[in-house]
């Protein structure tokens, strides 16, 4: 291949690196080869990662067909929805800085000549992008794809109705029950709605480092695999190129990406780890760079939670390729990517490859056309999915994903029930102890205050609840789920763990939050309304008791939650200068 193998001066340090590897079954031609990582989150954690090591496979032949050697690394990830209503959830943003490490220390102590990656879901996919971020070496990300739909074109979030249901006398059947375990997560892959999972495949591709339609291709079809072997033919000749990650990820890219997510209405959880991601190349995402982008882009991705369809149809019907022909007047077309080419080209690849006719048989399949799908642009009904909310409540900002939320839900006005921790507010909801119109307030969930855990129990308690649904909303430090639906406020910062307003709400105060007006206050106290500052005033009082104590802690769970930053930041850890590492 003509390309010096970086670890070549180490060999020279030590004989005993080559007698190592060829301990490990190398051979001596493999030892001179160009060495590639292949770095997964394979594990019978969940379906999202049961099937890396397939993929991976596929990339290992890949790499030595085109003349480099690979060697496999696991790193495997946990599931959000194995967490879901117990202490568990505290530990999966935490995983994510936890993941990203071992990343870290798998890329570092070897000197590699490329990087290949390979995850599906929420935390994986950030910690994994993270890592190449922070090693800078010619990488190459697969996305582990979607799970097949449920019966009726159902996904697993079934599993909110049926858990509502469960703790309510005589609501289901053990039918029910049974029914829903044996078909909710019906094959290995991402869940089949536009979660975090499925929005974080979208943004490694729109970020550049994948092949061009690559994100959510069903993970049990031929494609898939495909994608993966040509992943892994493709990372010896950027490596012999010298294209790093760090070529890719620029501040162009993230705009790109950010304009690809609110196409789609992609999850809120993007707007922590895009920020987190670009924190490690020393980039800045500023909130004001969402909402500002949100302001101008069509939202057209007609996809579950927001819209009717699931990821697998979105594939078919062109997946990320085709959204961003759509949007390519608005993006940054000349921007390097993991195949060699800029983002231009590669769209002009893939439209004369066929690959928007290709699969649209499929799509009829369902009895589906592309427009269904993915909306032309002047068919959009609305611009952007989420927007950054400021106010007397929030003075660094939070977030509301309004695609997921209906007209008369982007502004309200209402009275406070405030509880410290999401475990209580859920239970208040299932014992019918809360009233339409509430404002709920779940905080001590922010990065600080327990981890940031997201909240899809109570949002889904809510939304499944007929008296409730379409009236209460949601404020709190903590996040969401991507599947999450309703007025959902997330990330409020500073948050309550850090002595920030919500620390002082109580119950009975008037909260009022819109949309339009990009705004989230405190408007009256013990139910009356008064003027901001008599409100600030009460609120300053209020500060003097100071906050809930945080109970002790140790592990990577305290490792966490004393070091985090805000959500607003990305929630990474903080160095101790306030920029964050590596900023």
């Amino acid at each position: 291949m003509g390309q010096k193998q970086r670890s070549a001066p180490q060999r020279l340090l030590w004989a005993q690196f080559d007698a190592l590897q060829m301990g490990s079954g190398w051979d001596e031609e493999d030892i001179r080869k160009p060495q590639i990582l292949l770095e997964d989150a394979f594990g019978d954690s969940h379906p999202g990662s049961t099937h890396l090591a397939g993929l991976m496979e596929q990339a290992k032949y890949g790499v030595l067909e085109s003349g480099g050697f690979p060697a496999q690394y696991h790193t495997t990830d946990i599931c959000d929805g194995c967490a879901q209503g117990h202490d568990g959830m505290n530990y999966i943003l935490a995983s994510r800085e936890a993941m990203c490490d071992m990343i870290e220390v798998h890329g570092s102590v070897y000197p590699w000549d490329g990087l290949i990656l390979s995850a599906s879901c929420d935390k994986s996919i950030p910690a994994q992008l993270m890592a190449a971020a922070r090693l800078n070496l010619p990488t190459v990300f697969i996305p582990g794809g979607s799970m097949r739909p449920g019966p009726d074109m159902t996904t697993s979030l079934v599993a909110g109705d049926i858990s509502l249901r469960q703790k309510r006398k005589d609501a289901v059947t053990e039918r029910e029950i049974r029914d829903y375990k044996l078909t909710g997560c019906p094959s290995c892959g991402a869940c089949s709605f536009l979660g975090t999972a499925s929005t974080m495949q979208c943004m490694a591709e729109a970020l550049g480092l994948t092949l061009p339609g690559a994100a959510l291709m069903p993970a049990t079809m031929r494609d898939i695999f495909a994608a993966a072997r040509r992943a892994g033919r493709l990372i010896p000749k950027l490596a012999e190129q010298g294209i790093r990650a760090g070529d890719i990820l620029t501040r162009e890219a993230f705009e790109n990406a950010i304009m690809v997510h609110s196409a789609i209405g992609g999850s809120t959880n993007a707007a922590i780890h895009l920020p987190a991601i670009a924190r490690e190349l020393g980039i800045v995402l500023e909130p004001e760079l969402f909402d500002e982008l949100n302001h101008k882009v069509p939202h057209i991705g007609n996809l579950f939670p927001s819209g009717q369809r699931l990821t697998e149809a979105f594939w078919f019907a062109g997946g990320v390729p085709y959204v961003e022909l759509l949007l390519r007047d608005m993006l940054h077309l000349d921007v390097m990517t993991a195949t060699g080419k800029t983002l231009g080209e590669n769209l002009e690849d893939v439209q004369r490859d066929g690959f928007f006719e290709r699969n649209l048989g499929y799509l009829h399949n369902y009895g589906l056309t592309r427009d269904e799908v993915i909306l032309p642009v002047e068919q959009a009904k609305e611009k952007g999915s989420i927007a950054v909310l400021r106010g007397n409540l929030a003075p660094e900002g939070a977030i509301i994903k309004y695609a997921a939320c209906s007209q008369e839900m982007r502004e309200r006005k209402g009275p406070a029930r405030v509880f410290d921790c999401e475990e209580d507010a859920y239970r208040a909801v299932v014992e019918n102890r809360v009233e339409p119109g509430d404002i709920l307030i779940i905080r001590y969930e922010g990065p600080r205050g327990s981890g940031m855990p997201e909240m899809l129990m109570t949002t889904e308690a809510i939304v499944c609840d007929e008296r409730l649904n379409g009236s209460v909303s949601l404020v709190t430090d903590g996040r969401f789920s991507g599947a999450t639906r309703g007025a959902a406020i997330g990330h409020v910062s500073p948050e309550a763990a850090s002595g920030g307003p919500l620390a002082f709400v109580e119950t009975g105060d008037i909260i009022a939050y819109s949309v339009k007006n990009r705004t989230l206050d405190v408007v009256g106290i013990a139910g009356r309304e008064l003027p901001p500052q008599e409100v600030e005033a009460v609120l300053a009082e209020r500060r003097k008791r100071g906050i809930v104590p945080r109970p002790p802690r140790k592990g990577i769970f305290k490792r966490y939650t004393s070091h985090a930053l805000s959500a607003m930041q990305g929630a990474g850890y903080d160095d101790g200068a306030g920029k964050g590492r590596n900023a």
